[in-house]
């Protein structure tokens, strides 16, 4: 199977920003700083922009998270 000039084979999902990729991850809800990549930090997209929350956040506003609340609702 041949892909056409100018598509990716990344299952449409948006390019990352490299800049983006080079700054540390910070937890939008107690500021927590991460050292690396973090697979148990949680990804949330608001208002198009991308928050991170550390896995001691996510786990304390878990039903929250879940429920697809925003943010400012804990």
């Amino acid at each position: 199977m041949t892909t056409p000039s100018g598509d990716s084979d990344d299952g449409g999902f948006p390019h990352r920003d490299a800049e983006a990729e080079a700054r540390p991850l910070v937890c939008a809800r107690c500021g927590k700083r991460a050292g690396g990549p973090e697979p148990t930090w949680t990804l949330s997209v608001e208002n198009g922009v991308r928050q991170y929350v550390c896995d001691t956040c996510s786990r304390e506003h878990l039903r929250a998270i879940e429920g697809r609340l925003d943010s400012a609702w804990w």
